[in-house]
């Protein structure tokens, strides 16, 4: 059986060069070397023209060299471009059947344990095309087939079968298939969550404040239906939350005593805070909107955020869980966690 299979791989592989004419690459060498040997005798050519005649004693004797000299340009020329002729003929072509498409990209890779991955697949690749040929031969000799011969042939062929219907569920086509004059465009849809009625967001920041007693949220609507909501917590802070719908879009974290509104009445929502600590805080607040995003479940958002949020009722009362000091560089520990909201200094949450 194996020397059956080692025959059979050596007359695919013959076959197989039978029919791809692969490039010589030492003609291929050489016929570069004559394109540059071209290049200068035309070179030659056009200096000879650009020069004219060199300076002889005589008119006659001048245009003589000058002939010459140019005749003897030109035939370089065409021996040059002769050879040149001569060598693409030996130079071949490269086969333009590529039976396995980009994954002869994988020769190209650097790293060593996947490099002979494209050899791999062409020799597998030609025994599978190889197979079906050589048991239609013995079958029509009415030779029988070897046991490990069929049974190899079964599992290669339960194999394809497999590989191929995964690949027809997990099919992926480019945008570029899709385009044409039959070709219909998805329409566009439209973020549903941006156009909720001010009812359903007046609703849902109601509930989130019944769920949270110590915590007084006030609903402003200064610039239409956008809503600016004034989160006071206890004694501690006053945080001013922008949002659009039911996005929150900034925050801004100030103390308890400090004024939150404008000189014309309107809430403030650009100044920052007077003390560093609440200044901290609102970074903290920034990053906190990034890490909750649930586009499809906004409420669940703002009820994720209001929780953590919520946890800054003890900011000066709670120690911080790595070093368990309550002040660091005159600061307490302003970083809570967004799984556990545990609270740790800045420098020591890292």
């Amino acid at each position: 059986m194996t020397v059956f299979m080692r025959r059979s791989s050596q007359r695919a592989e013959k076959m197989a060069d039978a029919m791809n004419v692969g490039v010589n690459l030492e003609a291929f060498s050489q016929a570069i070397s004559a394109i540059q040997a071209l290049r200068s005798s035309v070179t030659r050519v056009f200096d000879s023209l650009k020069d004219g005649m060199k300076n002889k004693e005589t008119l006659e004797g001048r245009e003589k060299v000058f002939i010459t000299e140019f005749q003897d340009n030109l035939q370089s020329v065409n021996r040059d471009l002769n050879e040149l002729e001569r060598l693409s003929t030996l130079v071949g072509r490269p086969s333009e059947s590529h039976p396995l498409h980009n994954s002869g990209l994988l020769s190209l890779d650097p790293v060593q344990d996947k490099t002979p991955l494209y050899s791999q697949l062409l020799q597998a690749y030609k025994w599978s095309n190889k197979l079906p040929p050589l048991s239609r031969r013995f079958i029509r000799r009415g030779a029988e087939l070897p046991t490990g011969f069929c049974r190899f042939h079964i599992k290669l062929q339960y194999h394809a079968g497999l590989a191929s219907s995964l690949l027809n569920q997990q099919s992926l086509k480019r945008s570029a298939n899709q385009m044409g004059a039959s070709a219909k465009r998805r329409p566009k849809v439209q973020p549903s969550t941006l156009v909720l009625p001010p009812q359903y967001v007046d609703d849902v920041i109601s509930r989130i404040g019944r769920m949270f007693p110590d915590m007084s949220i006030e609903l402003f609507r200064p610039n239409g239906t956008s809503a600016v909501l004034l989160v006071t917590l206890g004694k501690v802070t006053k945080t001013i939350v922008v949002m659009r719908s039911l996005f929150i879009d900034r925050t801004i974290v100030r103390g308890f005593n400090e004024n939150v509104y404008s000189e014309d009445g309107k809430l403030d929502i650009w100044s920052k805070s007077n003390y560093q600590v609440f200044q901290k805080v609102t970074d903290h607040a920034t990053t906190a909107l990034l890490h909750y995003q649930l586009p499809q479940m906004p409420d669940v958002v703002v009820r994720s955020f209001m929780t953590w949020l919520r946890s800054y009722i003890k900011l000066f009362q709670t120690p911080c869980q790595r070093c368990g000091k309550f002040l660091q560089e005159g600061l307490p520990p302003t970083w809570r966690d967004f799984r556990t909201l545990e609270a740790f200094h800045d420098t020591c949450r890292q």
